[in-house]
Formats: structure tokens, sequence, C-alpha cells
């Protein structure tokens, strides 16, 4: 039969390879090596890189390595020749001893573990580590509290994954190109773990124990979407731009499923969780172009209402709501370095909304009617109707509408759920005198319409 003999290039330079590597590549007449991207790695040895480059997910290329293996063994025996040590991490070798139609034989080499406890000074069987894959962390590391040696540290969004997987973790070891001149061995806090160093594949971590296990739902969510953007055509093409409309469509069904409580909750779980989905798919979009990733937007929205709370997190006295607002409303005109309050309200929110936001802006710096005192927008709603009775114009009935709008923020009431609620009253209302016109053989009326109030139709 075909035959391959596995041989591992050690976790570093050369030096750290085993004289039965060194013995088998010098005897050797058909070597291929899995990269050449690696400190070990031999010059002029082909390599299977262009198969990382052109394949959509780890697991193809995996099957494609080993598939034009078995096929150069078919014309002499072949060497291959793996980072680190052939028994540790390596799918392709796991993939080769799986298979029927050609013999394997592995060669021991040292790996990246033995490095890792020498540069710990720890003895793994003793504080019983943990060795998980840190694109998989979340699922790995699930229901257990460590300690955790975190391998295929390989990127920054692989480091927030980690991270977002735990609410407050420990300090933490980095272990970054051991056996290398710039071997780097430090510890860093949970904060700092995504960027401590510039990750790459030669990266681990070292977690101890945990304070509470690993729950990591949210970060096999990130996993999730991550493998999606990998595998599925359709969220492969997705941009920024394209999912626009599926994150407006989500929030108005997230809009709706509010609307129906307390009989919805089933419904906006479901909803809520859509919306989660369009959140996390844009910070994915923008962890592929180097920009953020989810553990960001976690930790900057964190920061942001901290900072924006100081009532709360320190020493500013708010013991009212509107002194709450206030606050957050001057804070947020320091943060953007805003001349006016107003600033930042995006002008193409739908018209309602635009208005609520206006006026709330407004009541914020004091500008507004007596908290409790509905009686003064009640007033200028007259006052407004008066003036387009007189002046059936566009700016007056604009100015009737804001008007309304005051009254329904001042009874801390939503204007676009009221104006909703009551056309589809109008409508449901009058598709029952539709059919009951229908009915009768008769033309929609006034006295139909009164019947459909009167009888609940």
């Amino acid at each position: 039969m075909p035959r391959v003999v596995v041989a591992g290039l050690g976790p570093a330079g050369p030096e750290l390879r085993t004289a039965q590597t060194n013995a088998a590549i010098d005897r050797s007449t058909q070597t291929f090596q899995r990269t050449a991207r690696h400190p070990g790695a031999l010059n002029g040895v082909a390599s299977f890189d262009d198969v990382y480059d052109a394949a959509d997910s780890l697991e193809d290329v995996y099957a494609s390595i080993v598939e034009r293996i078995v096929a150069a063994a078919a014309n002499g025996e072949v060497l291959y020749l793996v980072p680190g040590s052939p028994l540790v991490a390596e799918r392709t070798v796991e993939l080769l001893r799986g298979r029927t139609d050609v013999v394997v034989e592995v060669l021991p080499g040292l790996s990246f573990l033995d490095l890792a406890w020498a540069a710990l000074a720890i003895d793994p069987v003793a504080e019983g580590v943990v060795i998980v894959d840190g694109q998989r962390f979340a699922v790995d590391a699930a229901g257990r509290a460590g300690p955790f040696l975190v391998a295929q540290c390989d990127s920054a969004a692989v480091l927030s994954d980690v991270k977002l997987a735990v609410d407050d973790g420990p300090d933490v070891t980095v272990l970054h190109h051991l056996g290398l001149p710039d071997q780097r061995v430090e510890t860093v806090t949970w904060d700092e773990l995504d960027r401590a160093v510039a990750a790459d594949h030669l990266t681990s971590v070292y977690v101890p124990a945990l304070a509470a296990p690993v729950a990591g739902e949210v970060a096999r969510f990130v996993e999730l979407v991550r493998t999606l953007r990998d595998r599925c055509p359709w969220d492969r093409e997705q941009t920024h731009a394209t999912l626009t409309r599926h994150l407006v469509e989500e929030t108005y069904e997230t809009l709706d499923a509010i609307a129906g409580l307390p009989d919805s909750y089933p419904h906006l779980e479901e909803e809520l969780g859509d919306l989660l989905f369009q959140v996390v798919f844009h910070a994915t979009l923008a962890a592929e172009e180097g920009e953020f990733t989810m553990a960001d937007v976690a930790r900057g929205i964190h920061d942001k209402l901290v900072g924006r709370h100081p009532h709360v997190f320190g020493d500013v006295d708010a013991t009212s709501r509107s002194e709450v607002v206030a606050n957050w409303e001057q804070i947020k005109k320091a943060e953007k370095g805003r001349d006016s309050i107003m600033d930042g309200i995006p002008v193409a929110l739908p018209a309602l909304l635009y208005a609520l936001k206006v006026g709330r802006k407004a009541a914020a710096v004091g500008f507004d009617w007596d908290a409790g005192d509905i009686e003064g927008p009640m007033a200028k709603v007259t006052e407004e109707l008066d003036e387009l009775r007189a002046d059936s114009s566009l700016e007056e009935l604009g100015d009737l509408l804001f008007a309304v709008v005051n009254v329904a923020r001042h009874l801390e009431m939503d204007p676009e759920f009221a104006l909703r609620a009551a056309t589809d009253k109008f409508r449901a209302r009058f598709q029952a005198m539709e059919t009951l016109a229908e009915a009768r053989g008769v033309a929609v009326s006034d006295s139909l319409w009164d019947e459909v109030k009167r009888t609940g139709r």
C-alpha cells in the first residue's frame, strides 16, 4: 500500500527538530510540508499554503491536503512535515490516520506544549491543565473552571472571543513565539488580553482557575456567526450595506413584539435573538477588516454607560429622572465636542420619532413645560389647531403635529405606537365594515361604521 511518514518540525527553529526527523528528511525523495509559514519550515520544500488561500474553510483545507498527500504516495513513499508535534492539534494527521488506503507512520516530535510548560514552570499533570482551542474556547471550556492552556490564539479576534466568554477573568500569561529570539512570556490583565501582543499562529494563553466556569452563550453565538461567514454562501456575500434592510426589519419586528406585551414574551425573546444576530454579524464583518470586534463593542458600551452615570458610579447627585437626563445630555455634548445639544440627532429619522427626540433634547436643558403640567401642552395643541383653521398651510399642519407629539411626551406615551394602534384599529373596523356591506349588498356608509363601532364586529 502507499506509505506516508509524518514527522514534526518542532515548535520553533530547526534546532528543536529531533534527530529522527532530520534523518527522515535526509533520506526522503518526496517531501511535503503543511505550511512554509513556520520558523522551522524547510526552504525549497513544497507546501500546501496555496490550499489555505483557495479553500472556503479550514476543514476543506485539511481534506484537500490529505487527498494530495495520498495521491502523491501512489508514486512512492511521502514524508509529510508538520509544525510542532504530529500528535498535537494536527487535524491533517488525524485524517490521514483514519484512511484505509494508505499506511501512515508517525515520528514523534517536540510540541509547543513542552516549551509552554517550561516557560510557565508548571507540571501540567499536577495542575490539571486543560488544553483548549482558542477558536472554540467558549464551547470547549464550557462548564470548567480551569486552569486552561489556550492554543491556536492566532488573531486579536480569537483573543477577543476568549475574553468575551468570561465576564471578569483573572490575570493571564501570554506565551508568544516560544523558542524564538523574540519570545515573550508576560502576565496581562483580562481586559488587555486581546491587546497585549500582535497575535499569530505562535501565540497561546495560560488561564489559571476562573472564579466561575465559562458560560459562553454569547461567545458561542459569536463563533457560530463566524462559522456561517466561513461556510454559508449567502452569509459570505453580505456586507454592512446589504445587511442594512435586515437590521431595520428586525428592529421593527422587535418593536411589534414589545407592543404585544405581556402576551408576546416568547415572541420578544425570538425577535431579540434575531436583532442580536444583526449586531454580531456587523461586528464580525468589522473584525474581518481589522477594525473592531464584538468584545470591543461590549467594552465600548460598558465604558460609555459607566461614564454617563456619574450619579451611580461617581460623586454626582441626581435624585430625579429629569436631573439624570440633563446630566446625560451635558456629558454626551462634552464627549462629542458638539456646539448644540441638538447635534447628533439623525435628520433621517421617521418624523414622529424625530419630533419626539427634538422635544426631549430641549426638555433636557429646561426648555419645556413643568413636569406634570399637561395643560400647557394641551393648550398649545388648541392654539396650533386654531392657527391651522386660519391658515391651512403645511407649516401650520406641522406645528399642530409637533404640538401633539409634545402632549404624548408629557403623557409618557410613544406617539409612534399611539398612531400605529389607532391606524390598526381603523383598518380593522373598516375591513369589518366592508365585510358587513358585502353581506347586505350595500355600500359602505357612516351608519355601517357606527354599527361596527357599537357592536365591536
